[in-house]
């Protein structure tokens, strides 16, 4: 193993540590991938994951400086091919290799950036604007690895990946809820706060969700085997999530951080597997 080899290894190996350590549930998704496949989720992950920690997490006076630094540091990446930061260094890799589109990266960088300067979300346009960007566009990234060169496919995948992307998005909105509201002062359904998120409200935003993960299914459905699994595995995951939070009732979201059991989360990784096994995915 050449120096540089071992340095991109190593590369891959911190960003499949970020995905472990900060999301066991994807994580454990994740696993089920073939190694290469798993690579590249992994460096896609650990990229947008560190620029969110940046924009949500780190209690520092200028976050702006610090993300614009990270994407700088991106691209200076993508232009010399090498970075010492072994995040930026597996992204830049996997970027080239499936030859995710700059655009897809600027809508994601754009999005944090949104969230240093956007607190309130008035419309559902304005919503849709930035989950596209910080979601969305994640999605397709992946799907770029998943269809690995085979542009028929990934045209043909693209609205199903979206949508799985803002399922996954609003999902995570309703779960945070509580953090977003009383920390972040952040509101990105619009016309919620404290205030006005009850059961009526609650049951419009888990309604549309559901219809996104209806339309993400058909995707998953054709993807590559290689793939397939472990994607259903995570839409199964938050698709319970999801039934959690239509059974609990508004104030508590507002106090708690829903969560599902690991126990309940290996349940579903049973069902996943058989499912898929039988071609009854639902």
């Amino acid at each position: 193993m050449t120096s540089l080899s071992l340095f991109d290894h190593t590369a891959f190996e911190v960003s499949e540590l970020v995905t472990k350590n900060y999301s066991t549930s994807f994580y454990k998704a994740s696993r089920l991938f073939d190694k290469e496949t798993r690579q590249g989720i992994f460096a896609i992950y650990g990229f947008v994951r560190f620029a969110d920690e940046i924009v949500d997490t780190f209690d520092i006076d200028d976050q702006e400086s610090l993300l614009k630094k990270f994407e700088t540091d991106y691209l200076n990446a993508q232009h010399q091919g090498i970075s010492l930061n072994p995040l930026l260094q597996s992204f830049q890799i996997a970027v080239n290799k499936y030859q995710i589109p700059y655009d897809l990266i600027e809508e994601f960088l754009n999005s944090m950036k949104q969230d240093l300067r956007k607190k309130q979300y008035g419309s559902k346009k304005e919503m849709d604007a930035y989950i596209y960007g910080s979601a969305d566009v994640v999605g397709l990234m992946c799907l770029k690895v998943f269809s690995n060169g085979n542009e028929a496919l990934y045209n043909e995948l693209k609205q199903p990946a979206q949508k799985l992307g803002s399922a996954f998005q609003k999902v995570n909105f309703l779960r945070d809820l509580k953090n977003d509201l009383q920390i972040l002062d952040r509101s990105y359904f619009p016309g919620v706060n404290s205030h006005t998120f009850d059961n009526k409200a609650k049951q419009k935003i888990t309604e549309e969700i559901r219809l996104d993960f209806q339309e993400a299914l058909k995707g998953i459905r054709k993807l590559p085997q290689n793939a397939r699994l472990a994607v259903y595995v995570a839409y199964k995951y938050y698709s319970g999530l999801l039934r959690k939070i239509e059974r609990t009732d508004a104030q508590l979201i507002l106090r708690d951080r829903i969560r599902i059991s690991n126990g309940y989360k290996s349940l579903l990784l049973g069902l996943a597997y058989v499912e898929n096994k039988l071609n009854l995915l639902q």
